[in-house]
């Protein structure tokens, strides 16, 4: 089969996108993400996304981590929004359907603002947080994260036993400045780091929110580049309007048989 597909990333979390309006993609097959995200035998990527018509809203956003298994995806939803502008789906505003739900987002200049889940499920530990902002994040707090051995020590947290099953990304975090913060993240589905990750950017905020009392909006340092979160905090631990903010781009497009 040769399928047309496009190239996308926001932050340096890329993605291959596939325009399956006509359904040609059989999303039951779960080896066409692993084989068309392979970064040695395929095009690469960190997931696969398909966009498909929906009977009620602009479109659903269908998305699949590298490995083939399903989970929300914030920079990946800001891409598909970016994507559905260019098959001329959408103008600058659009309300879509991705696996948690439904979500509004908008294109401002050079940037696609998506709006997250309200009051995301939060969890204060001593030592770590874990908030669920349509995919699952352990984060913790330390000294110089550029400087650490990220994977070795995230898999720690990936395959203990509180998380082996259902799985957890992992981000590690650095406080930079009053409304600043410094990330690296470990992606389940991807097992290994990412240079972005947009549920964990905003997980990561709302954490400093708790922390630190850090006020909208909070800007997300990413190995990719630089992540922006809104939001409007109305108790502690209790969030809404929830803004997911930065750039989205198309990197190529091409055709490849598989």
């Amino acid at each position: 089969m040769t399928i047309k597909f496009y190239k996308y990333q926001g932050t340096g979390n890329d993605f291959v996108m596939i325009d399956n309006r006509d359904l040609n993609i059989d999303k039951t097959d779960l080896s066409v993400a692993r084989t068309l995200c392979d970064r040695k035998f395929g095009i690469g990527a960190d997931g696969l996304i398909l966009i498909e018509s929906h009977p009620e809203l602009d479109f659903e956003m269908i998305y699949f981590n590298a490995d083939g298994t399903q989970s929300f995806c914030g920079n990946g939803s800001r891409c598909a929004v970016a994507f559905a502008h260019e098959l001329g789906m959408i103008q600058n505003s659009t309300k879509f359907m991705a696996i948690d739900g439904i979500h509004d987002a908008k294109i401002t200049e050079d940037r696609v603002e998506l709006k997250m889940a309200d009051n995301p499920s939060f969890e204060e530990q001593e030592n770590f947080f874990f908030i669920h902002t349509g995919s699952p994040h352990y984060i913790e707090y330390r000294n110089n994260v550029s400087e650490m051995r990220l994977v070795s020590e995230a898999q720690k947290i990936r395959y203990n036993e509180r998380f082996n099953k259902e799985g957890t990304n992992v981000n590690y975090v650095e406080k930079l400045s009053d409304n600043s913060l410094k990330m690296r993240t470990y992606e389940r589905g991807v097992e290994d780091e990412t240079l972005s990750c947009g549920t964990g950017a905003t997980a990561v905020a709302l954490s400093g929110s708790a922390k630190f009392d850090l006020a909208s909006p909070v800007s997300i340092n990413v190995p990719g580049g630089e992540l922006e979160i809104k939001f409007n905090k109305t108790t502690e631990k209790d969030f809404t309007d929830i803004w997911l903010i930065g750039p989205a781009d198309k990197v190529f497009e091409g055709e490849i048989t598989f």
